[in-house]
């Protein structure tokens, strides 16, 4: 039967070196004042600065799995791996979102124990550490702020340092709390904020890679759509064995069963057919397989089973 198979352009070495150079600065960055904030953190006895340089920690981790996924994902496909090494941003990406929930579940517990007993704070220390989190993550979301459209794990990266960057912001107004209303509980409040927004930020990331995994269509996709704008192509009757998925949780991939008019030549329907799904869906890497009306592939395997048999 015939079938179309484009296949999508991959970035230029040029744009993918730029790319992991962008996050082995932020990663520099991340580790450097995540050194700080523990020593901030333990200096002042602050329970938010101490669950920042935490989460700063997932960062680094983040970016350290998203430079080793994208050099994966850049090694050409093999006999053994005919798709690639894609995958394995989608891997990393999990692992990151399975961590960064369990480093939420230490940061409460010792938000509720401290709510209980609230500790002295010195909050010069803590709001002087807070103020250059906010700066260092403010520069690295504007060096990954592109980086972020390009695909899951970088996504994974960007969202880190967006919740560090909240997160600076809520040490900073639990100092000023504690400096102006004495409010000691500021800091494990503002720890379970931090928290919160980890946690977010976490579950969404999981449900993700865990929907790519399960080779899902891509959320920006409308699959019912999608087979209805292919019917609607001239010459075909039906479509069925629609499947749209992903490889890395970027580019869509798409199969699916045309069934045609025989009036109607098969390379009109292939041409008008990639055309939609290009132009409509943003769906380069596709494969049709173009089938008459009596078309039959039960009976054809049935045929075949009887002859062997």
């Amino acid at each position: 039967m015939p079938h179309a198979h484009p296949h999508p352009p991959r970035p230029g070495h040029g744009a993918r070196a730029r790319a992991n150079r962008r996050l082995a600065a932020v990663l520099g960055l991340t580790v450097v004042y995540m050194l700080v904030e523990v020593g901030g953190g333990l200096l002042s006895n602050s329970l938010a600065l101490l669950a920042d340089s935490g989460h700063m920690l997932t960062d680094a981790m983040a970016l350290a799995l998203a430079l080793l996924g994208a050099w994966f994902a850049s090694r050409p496909p093999d006999q053994g791996r005919t798709y690639g090494y894609q995958r394995a941003e989608i891997l990393a990406a999990l692992v990151n979102g399975i961590a960064l929930v369990v480093i939420c579940g230490f940061i409460f517990w010792e938000s509720f124990e401290r709510l209980r007993t609230p500790p002295s704070v010195s909050i010069g220390v803590m709001a002087i550490v807070a103020l250059g989190g906010l700066a260092v993550n403010l520069v690295a979301a504007m060096i990954l702020r592109d980086a972020a459209r390009t695909g899951l794990n970088s996504r994974a990266a960007f969202l880190h340092v967006m919740g560090d960057l909240l997160g600076s912001i809520g040490t900073l107004v639990a100092a000023a709390a504690m400096a102006l209303f004495g409010w000691a509980w500021a800091d494990p409040v503002a720890s379970l904020f931090i928290g919160l927004i980890i946690v977010f930020g976490s579950v969404r990331l999981v449900l993700d890679s865990i929907n790519v995994l399960m080779e899902g269509a891509p959320t920006h996709v409308d699959t019912e759509e999608v087979r209805r704008r292919l019917a609607a192509v001239e010459g075909v009757g039906s479509v069925h064995d629609l499947h749209v998925w992903s490889l890395g949780g970027g580019i869509p991939i798409l199969s699916a069963h045309l069934v045609v008019d025989h009036t109607i030549p098969a390379a009109k329907v292939l041409r008008a057919a990639t055309g939609v799904l290009s132009q409509e869906f943003g769906i380069e890497h596709s494969t049709l397989q173009v089938e008459p009306p009596d078309f039959n592939i039960v009976g054809i395997l049935e045929s075949a089973a009887s002859r062997d048999s």
